[in-house]
């Protein structure tokens, strides 16, 4: 399957109001899964069976009818836990990068602040390299993650002190 089968598909979910579909072709199988109108989840995996639909698929436009635009990553989760500080968890399953590139600095530091819209991370799937943007303000207290290590979905990134 080729990335811009892929775009359709996750645009195709976005418009025919579908939250979960599985879709398999020879040994390949994707799931795209979105919740509040944003898809938030992408996985790919040696395929099983035929393709499963979670919901009833609704008519959409044809994927040829329409004009991709840049997929761009769903902004990190903040949920507050216990104590003073916020959890910042990943939007979606893939690699985790502290910086754009090996040879650049890293996006953020344990005690640098942060405010909604700066880029905290990225998160490589399917080689799409998605910057995963913060949503709150405050001050970073850990990081949870090592460089280069695998992420799941909603798995904690980082813990935040809110200013």
């Amino acid at each position: 399957m080729e990335l811009k089968e892929i775009k359709e598909l996750i645009r195709l979910v976005s418009d025919a109001g579908v939250s979960e579909v599985e879709v398999e072709r020879g040994d390949f199988k994707i799931s795209i899964k979105k919740t509040d109108d944003k898809v938030t989840y992408v996985q790919s995996a040696p395929a099983i069976a035929h393709p499963i639909y979670h919901e009833a698929p609704r008519t959409a436009p044809a994927a040829s009818d329409m004009h991709m635009e840049r997929m761009e990553a769903p902004a990190a989760k903040a949920d507050s836990i216990s104590g003073n500080y916020i959890t910042i968890k990943s939007p979606m399953i893939g690699t985790y990068y502290k910086s754009p590139s090996p040879d650049k600095p890293q996006f953020i530091q344990i005690g640098d602040e942060i405010k909604p819209g700066q880029v905290l991370c990225i998160v490589e799937a399917m080689k799409l390299f998605n910057e995963i943007e913060s949503e709150i303000s405050g001050r970073i207290v850990k990081i949870l993650v090592e460089n280069a290590s695998p992420v799941e979905y909603d798995q904690p990134l980082f813990l935040v002190e809110p200013i």
